[in-house]
C-alpha cells in the first residue's frame, strides 16, 4: 500500500520479487535446515516448523476434482512434495492453471510449530526450524537458546514443549488475522469513494452463500452474495469449488474471470460487496 503525505492510501500495487529476494530466501532456508539438523543430530528437544501432507479426506476430494481435467496425483495414499511438483510441471500452459494451482495449495494443511518432527511437506525437508527470520519470531529465540545450551554442554527446557508449540502456532495465526483485519479496513477506506465503478477480477473463493472476487489492479477482495443472482437457484459443489445454476446451468467456479460493480463498503465490519456485471474473457493474471 502506497500512502500520500496526508497518510491516505494513494495506490495498492503488487509486490515484486527479484533475484536479491530469492538469494536471501535461499540463505535463510539453508540456515533453518542447518539449525534443525544440528538439534536433531544431538537429540535435543526443539520447536520444529512442521507441515504435514493432505488428510485422507482432502486427498480424496483433490483427486475427485482433478479427474474432471483428466489429471491424477501420483503417490498413492501418501503423496510427497515431488508428486505435487510433477503434477504442477505437467499443467503449465493449461488455461485452468490458476484454478488447479489454487486447489492443490488448499489441499495441504497449515504449517505449525511442534517438538514432534514430522518434516516439512511443502519444502520437502525432513527437518526444518525457524532459526533466522526478519520478523524475529519467538520460536527463533527458542531455537537459539536450545543451540546455545547444546554448545555449552547443557540442556534447555522452556517448560512443556507441546504446549509451547501450540501457543506459538496460535499466536502466529492471531497475528496473521490482526494483519488481515487492518489491511481489510484500509482497503475498505480506500474503496469507499469508488462505489458504482466496475472492475475485472477473478473468483478467489466459492461458498454456499456466494463468491468472493479478487480485483486485478487494486488487489481488493469482496463478496458477491448469492441473493444478487436471484433469477436462479444455485447449488454449491464444494468438491468442484463451484456454484451451479439449477435453471440456467450458469457456473461460477474458483479462478473464473468476472467483472463486478462495487455496490457497498462497510467500514465497521471491513466488508466490501460487489454485484456481477458482464463476465470478461479468460486472461492470465499476474500474481501479487
Amino acid at each position: 500500500m502506497l500512502f500520500d503525505d496526508q497518510g491516505k492510501i494513494e495506490n495498492i500495487v503488487a509486490t515484486q520479487r527479484n533475484d536479491a529476494h530469492r538469494l536471501i530466501e535461499e540463505c535463510m532456508l539453508a540456515a533453518n535446515v542447518c539449525a534443525s539438523d544440528f538439534l536433531k543430530s544431538r537429540k535435543h528437544p526443539a520447536l520444529y516448523r512442521v507441515h504435514e501432507g493432505p488428510t485422507p479426506e482432502k486427498l480424496e476430494a483433490l483427486r475427485t476434482f482433478l479427474k474432471q481435467f483428466g489429471l491424477d496425483l501420483s503417490g498413492g495414499d501418501t503423496p510427497h512434495a515431488k508428486d505435487y511438483a510433477k503434477l504442477l510441471a505437467g499443467i503449465k500452459g493449461r488455461p485452468e492453471i490458476q484454478l488447479l494451482q489454487t486447489v492443490l495449495l488448499r489441499s495441504l494443511k497449515q504449517a505449525q510449530y511442534s517438538p514432534d518432527n514430522v518434516g516439512h511437506f511443502g519444502l520437502a525437508y525432513e527437518a526444518y526450524t525457524h532459526f533466522t527470520s526478519p520478523i524475529r519470531r519467538y520460536p527463533d529465540l527458542v531455537v537459539h537458546r536450545a543451540i546455545n545450551a547444546v554448545l555449552s554442554g547443557k540442556s534447555y527446557s522452556p517448560g512443556n514443549w507441546e504446549e509451547l508449540g501450540a501457543h506459538c502456532s496460535m499466536t502466529e495465526r492471531r497475528a496473521d488475522e490482526a494483519t488481515r483485519d487492518v489491511e481489510s479496513w484500509l482497503k475498505c477506506y480506500y474503496m469507499q469513494d469508488r462505489i458504482g465503478e466496475e472492475f475485472p477480477g477473478s473468483i478467489s473463493a466459492v461458498t454456499g452463500f456466494g463468491i468472493f472476487v479478487a480485483l486485478d489492479d487494486v488487489y481488493v477482495e469482496g463478496l458477491v452474495h448469492i441473493s444478487e443472482r436471484g433469477e436462479d437457484y444455485y447449488h454449491f459443489d464444494a468438491a468442484r469449488h463451484q456454484l451451479l445454476g439449477e435453471r440456467t446451468a450458469r457456473r461460477y467456479r474458483l479462478a473464473d474471470r468476472v467483472r463486478v460493480k462495487l455496490v457497498r463498503v462497510d467500514l465497521d465490519s471491513s466488508k466490501i460487496d460487489f454485484r456481477l456485471a458482464e463476465e470478461v474473457a479468460p486472461a492470465k493474471k499476474k500474481r501479487a
